[in-house]
This record gives structure tokens, sequence and C-alpha cells, in this order.
């Protein structure tokens, strides 16, 4: 590893300023992905980082149209600073509006596959001065249809014929397309020239070199006195951040694991074998599914089984925490997307807010000051620091799995039974998906309790057993989601074995739903 600091490695940075788009977080994993460091703030809401001095700035895509009154615009600041600049579809847009151009709604909008070409050589599109023909994607209802001054088209589309525009010696650009979706084709080489040779960036932003600069980060943090907690769950995110805890503190480092009774089967022993016996890491185990089975017992509700076991994991948490001696700091697996919508809060322009800490709502008795040594990552490099770091690929690239666990998919009121049920079914599933090299073609899979009883022949006699349900989804970013048209045989296969191994199930039963309108979980 490199001896860079991780002053460095985030000094060289693209600041990314969003109007909303649904492609913003996408933006920033793709410029990361070559080895920049980005960050995401609100158009009305990024003083603070435009005062930090980045190498470039991205406007993003947006849902308003720039015709409007009152629509957003970027801070006069942005073009105050002299430094690159990329605007993306709204921004573009509002590029060339706020420096005296005209922006008009179009006549015929542009969504899905387009083909632009290429009219003049610019450093963005055509830096060796080849016309170029660009299958991209476009999503847009206005157009540019007068240039502010300084500023050349570059590229055109059918139906946008300014698609494109660039003051080069501004080093100022726009594209009505987007760059950072897989239907662009050169989607990422006009990022890359936009933040190597435009901007100037080095590719910095490295596995190796954020694992260096976190531990070293976190021992400065943390210091020489005191011990961290953690509340360890088996996901990835409580995983990567235990072995860096423990890389950069050792054993001051405890992780408190509840065992609540709804994890898959065997995952607690796993985590055991994983960390403590493993890793060497200090782990205490509370077995406390009893507790969860008589907490939940009666509800039915998805949303109070949630604030249940929530509740409780805090609880059973907060006790044994209290129990050990020294303890200064409480670590949570926050990640970059939460910070995210933290700053959408203050801009007052989110619209959902989630509460994202892992542990919260801590009693006022255990003041801890809280590390988070992951909140400037995306799940995708949490898990690539993971594999540098050494975890298992299992864990690393395990499947999504909810909070709540196999809390959210019983359907109804929670039981031991139930959740053994269940437990079992999930087991054949996700084993016969490995088996057959399709776990990692799918997105997520998981099977689902359903209540009901239907009639089913076991032997020469009628019985009345319950139902599982099975669920494979395709996806990109979990926002929308298809239905994984899994081979009808292998189908077959996974009903039967759960029918024949699993007792009390007499039906097994395939979810086709997209999202939306349906919803990944059932619950």
């Amino acid at each position: 590893m490199s001896s860079t600091t991780q002053h460095d490695i985030q000094s060289q940075h693209i600041l990314i300023i969003d109007f909303g788009s649904q492609y913003t977080q996408l933006i920033a994993r793709r410029i990361r992905g070559l080895g920049v460091y980005c960050e995401i703030w609100p158009y009305d809401h990024c003083e603070q980082a435009l005062a930090r001095k980045p190498q470039g700035i991205i406007l993003s895509g947006g849902p308003e149209t720039v015709t409007a009154t009152a629509a957003p615009r970027a801070p006069d600041t942005v073009f105050a600073l002299g430094i690159p600049i990329l605007g993306i579809c709204y921004g573009m847009q509002t590029l060339a509006a706020q420096l005296g151009g005209q922006v008009i709604a179009a006549s015929k909008h542009e969504y899905g596959h387009a083909q632009v070409q290429t009219t003049r050589p610019s450093a963005l599109l055509t830096p060796t001065g080849e016309d170029l023909k660009l299958n991209v994607w476009m999503s847009h209802g206005d157009r540019v249809e007068q240039l502010p001054a300084g500023f050349q088209a570059i590229a055109r589309s059918d139906n946008a014929p300014i698609a494109a525009i660039a003051d080069e010696q501004r080093q100022w650009y726009g594209i009505q397309f987007h760059p950072e979706v897989t239907q662009t084709d050169q989607g990422e080489q006009l990022l890359a020239r936009f933040a190597h040779q435009i901007c100037g960036c080095e590719p910095l932003w490295t596995p190796g070199n954020i694992v260096q600069n976190t531990i070293t980060r976190l021992q400065t943090q943390i210091g020489s006195q005191g011990r961290v907690v953690l509340g360890l769950s088996g996901g990835v995110d409580s995983s990567v951040v235990a072995f860096l805890l423990h890389r950069a503190i050792g054993d001051r480092l405890i992780c408190i694991f509840v065992d609540n009774g709804l994890l898959r089967l065997h995952e607690g022993d796993e985590v055991m074998a994983t960390f403590a016996q493993q890793q060497g890491i200090r782990v205490i185990r509370v077995n406390a599914a009893e507790r969860f089975y008589a907490a939940l017992t009666g509800i039915a509700d998805p949303e109070q089984k949630r604030k249940i076991i929530g509740n409780l994991f805090i609880e059973i948490f907060a006790e044994q925490a209290q129990q050990l001696n020294n303890i200064t700091w409480l670590a949570q697996g926050t990640i970059y997307p939460d910070v995210i919508e933290s700053a959408g809060a203050a801009s007052g322009k989110a619209h959902v807010i989630k509460s994202h800490h892992n542990v919260g709502g801590l009693p006022e008795q255990m003041p801890l000051a809280l590390v988070e040594p992951l909140r400037d990552l995306f799940k995708d490099e949490v898990r690539r620091i993971g594999t540098e770091l050494g975890l298992p690929d299992a864990m690393i690239w395990r499947h999504p799995f909810p909070g709540p666990g196999l809390g959210v998919r019983i359907l109804g009121e929670v039981t031991a039974e139930f959740a053994d049920l269940l437990r079992q079914a999930d087991a054949i599933f996700i084993a016969e998906l490995r088996q057959a090299n399709l776990y990692h073609e799918v997105s997520q899979a998981f099977a689902v309790f359903l209540p009901v009883q239907s009639v089913g022949v076991v032997g020469d006699a009628r019985c009345y057993d319950y139902v599982i349900a099975l669920r494979a989804v395709k996806t990109i970013d979990f926002m929308t989601a298809e239905s994984a048209q899994l081979p009808y045989p292998f189908l077959e296969r996974v009903s039967r074995r759960i029918m024949n191994e699993v007792s009390d199930i007499s039906r097994v039963v395939y979810d086709v739903s997209s999202k939306p309108p349906a919803t990944i979980e059932w619950e």
C-alpha cells in the first residue's frame, strides 16, 4: 500500500450538485469507480462543499423544468470558482439558462435509447477530433434553444439540435444525455476524461488506500484509551466495521451479537466462527430468541413488528453494553447514502427520510461518542474494501437481509414454529440457487412464510398445511426491480425439496411481481 494520507485521497475531489435526479448516486459511484473521490450535495445546501474548492463540479439531472419561474438553480459560486463544470441533462439546461442561453419545452421529448452525432471536436467527447455516433440514454422534455456566450454546440440528436455544448476555454461542458447509466455506450470513458484529463484528478480513491487511511483515521479519532462497542449483525456493513476497528485498535473492540431468533439457518454460529474463532475478535453472543418471540406474540401489523424488534434490540444491546467497563465509543455502520439523505433533510427537499442508525435511542446514562468508519462509502465500495480486508466472499456478496430479519418475511404473527419452517425453506432455496450457479445471477432471493393453509395430500390422507412463497429479483439500484425468470425445472426442484423436507408445508408458489407496483420484500 502507498503512504497516501486520508487528506490526500479526498483533497482531489469532484463535487456533484444534486437537482433531484434518480441517477445522482449512480454518477457518484461511476466517478468513485474511476478512483476519484466525490461528494453529493443538494443544489440549495452546498455552499460549505463549494468552500472546500473541488477540482471540478458536476450538475446532475433532475425532474423539474428550467423554464419554470422558481426552477432550481446552481449557486453563483459554481461559476465564480473558475473550475471545470459538467452539466448533465437538467444540469446542462440550467448551465445554459443561467449563463444567458435559452431553454424551451421541446416539441418532441426524448426518453430512452437515442443516438448522438458529434459535430465539433472537444476535450470531452472527441479529444482525437474524429466524428462519433454515440448510443446514449436520454430522459428530457426541454432542450437548449440558444447557446450562452462562449459556448459552441459539439453534438446533436434527431430531436435535440444542441445535444452537447462546450466552452473549451473555461472547461465548462453540458450534455443532454446520461453518461452514468449503462445504456450509454461510452459513458465511462466520457466521465473518465472529465475527471482525469479535464479536472486533473489522480486515481487515489482505491480500496487499498481507503483501508489504510481509514485505519489511520480511526486510530487518531479513538486514541490510545477507552474501548469501542459495536452491534454486530453479520451483515456486510457491520462486518467490515468490525474488521476495520480490530485492525485499528485490536482487543479494545467489543462486539455484541444479539441472536433474535429471526436469523437465517445457522447464521448465528457462522458469525461466531468468522469473527470470534477465526479472527480473534471479541464477540458477546446474546441468545434472545425467546424474548423476541414473547414480545411479538399476537402482533400481525408489519410496522408494529419492526418497532418491537428494533426497540427490543436496542434494549438488549444497552443491557449488555452497560455491563462493560471503560466503553467510550459506539461504532455504527452508517454508509454514504445515509449521509446524502441527511443532507437532503437539511435542505428541506428530501421527501422521505429513513432512520439509518444500526443502533439508536441508547439510554442517556450511557453516553458514548460515535464512530462511523463507513460514512464516506457506497455499498459497493464497502464490499470492495471487505475483500481488501479478507472477509469471506460468502459474507461480502450475500444478498441483502432486512434489519428485522425473518420477522418481516413471516406474514402476520411471528412464532418460533413459523421461523423454523421458514429458515429451512429459505436455506433450501438459497442452496439450490448456489448449486445451479444462479445465486449471483439474481440481486436478491428469499422465501416468505404465508400464514394460510391450503389443502394437500400426504400419503393417502388429506392435510391442511402452510404455504411458502419464493421471491427472486434482478435490479441495479433496488429502486426498481424485475422478477427473475428462473428456469421452471429449477423451481420445480426447489418446490419438491421444500415440500419433502420441511414439515407442515404443502404448497410452494413463485412471486413474479415487479417493483413497482410491488415491493421487493413482502412486508
